[in-house]
């Protein structure tokens, strides 16, 4: 293994915002289970309501989690850029193996 030390000079405004898009919607599904289990049993809506909103709420918390992450990771993405462009990149040291006899 060898160690190298490359610069990065520019993010994927693309993959950085669909990174944060994700990350974003897992934490967006955990503030719903959340807000529902501390919501619903304080409304008398019966079972079938309570299901219902209890996904509604759970679905739209992913769905607004994950666009406000898409957002938010594409100006970070951009900003970076930005300030690489400027700065000169950051680097990165990887520890690179050889596979199959190929570096």
């Amino acid at each position: 293994m060898t160690k190298e030390k490359v610069r990065v000079k520019r993010l994927g405004v693309w993959s950085v915002a669909l990174f944060f898009a994700v990350l974003s919607a897992l934490y967006g599904l955990v503030a719903g289970i959340l807000a529902v289990v501390a919501t619903v049993p304080a409304i008398d809506i019966g079972l079938i309501g309570a299901i219902g909103a209890g996904i509604g709420g759970i679905l739209i918390a992913i769905i607004i989690w994950a666009i406000g992450g898409f957002v938010g990771g594409a100006i970070a993405a951009v900003v970076y850029n930005l300030v690489f462009a400027v700065q000169g990149g950051i680097e990165v040291d990887l520890d690179v193996e050889s596979v199959g006899g190929r570096p």
